[in-house]
């Protein structure tokens, strides 16, 4: 059985709702499934897990959280190497911009894009959770 982390940061609940939905389609293919806001999680616990799905609202001029998330992330990148992660997050405005250099910075790291990343204006449609779930599953 895979064991998956899925670790997150949200401040309005969008991406909460997106991890989730990323944490039922992992359970729903069999793997073990831990979900961890982004103070709970750190880069010793990386090598616990057969993957890892990040999540994270665009911020600000379209970056990662800056307060929580991205020091946290930045603390995992060294141990992404090899690792199967998938990348997950809202916005409000801009373009998904956030979410392409976040991915050229986990793909630098030698990380494993296990699928396409999922992104979603605002709340979370019906669409935005399928491809969530299908990204848990593809996790698993």
């Amino acid at each position: 059985m895979s064991k998956i982390a899925v670790v997150y940061w949200s401040g309005t609940g969008n991406t909460e709702a997106m991890a989730n939905a990323v944490a039922e389609g992992a359970k729903n293919a069999g793997a073990e499934v831990s979900i961890f806001t982004a103070v709970e999680f750190s880069a010793d616990r990386v090598a616990d897990f057969d993957a890892i799905a990040f999540g994270c609202p665009a911020m600000g001029s379209e970056v990662l959280e800056e307060d929580e998330f991205e020091p946290m992330f930045r603390e995992c990148e060294s141990k992404l190497s090899g690792k199967k992660i998938a990348l997950f997050g809202s916005y409000g405005w801009g373009d998904g911009e956030w979410m392409r250099s976040w991915e050229e910075t986990c793909r630098g790291d030698g990380a494993e894009l296990a699928c396409e990343s999922v992104i979603c204006q605002e709340t979370p449609d019906d669409e935005a959770e399928a491809n969530c779930r299908s990204m848990g599953a593809s996790l698993a």
